[in-house]
């Protein structure tokens, strides 16, 4: 038979097989190369694994997870978009942690959950200590948008009811939105 070279990294002599199938010059050799086996058949089983547990967890979600997940997709691409804005409301630049605060709540218009025109970057004092400080949330709101959209905003609106595939879509949507916004900033 032909020589070979030694499959072992950090080896690699040259030896003359006594297997056609042989890729070691040593035992010692033989055992580092089937340890290595073992370990990627090992790191196979448990990502094999750990993707099953995914699509079990996947399935046992119920509408209101998927709203929730939507709701921090959301939230986190409202942060992103607005990243280089002061706050909808005090007007500064917030050192501490941003929200992303609703003009009309969550709990009065439901169906503006995921509007944009709806959703501004609010540092937490504001969104969380002063109710969201809509009175200077309206007047900024008025000088970004315009008052015609805010009106829209305040008015009627037709309920809405996520089923679980909408939610997902708008998850995946605003994460893709998120990161393309991250891309951007870094580039």
């Amino acid at each position: 038979m032909r020589p070979k070279r030694c499959r072992v990294a950090g080896c690699g002599a040259t030896f003359t097989p006594t297997r056609s199938f042989q890729k070691w010059c040593s035992p010692d050799c033989a055992v580092v190369l089937a340890r290595q086996a073992q370990e990627k058949q090992r790191k196979s089983i448990a990502q094999r694994e750990r993707r099953e547990i995914k699509v079990r967890k996947e399935k046992l979600k119920t509408r209101a997870d998927h709203m929730k997940d939507t709701q921090v997709a959301f939230n986190a691409w409202v942060r992103a978009r607005d990243a280089a804005q002061p706050c909808i409301s005090c007007g500064r630049f917030h050192q501490g942690k941003n929200d992303a605060g609703h003009y009309r709540t969550v709990a009065s218009a439901p169906e503006l959950r995921f509007e944009p025109l709806n959703c501004h970057l609010q540092c937490s004092p504001c969104n969380t200590h002063k109710s969201g400080d809509i009175v200077n949330y309206r007047i900024s709101l008025v000088q970004r948008i315009g008052a015609d959209k805010v009106e829209w905003l305040e008015g009627p609106h037709e309920p809405k009811k996520y089923t679980i595939d909408d939610l997902k879509a708008m998850t995946a949507h605003y994460r893709a939105l998120t990161r393309e916004l991250k891309r951007g900033e870094v580039a």
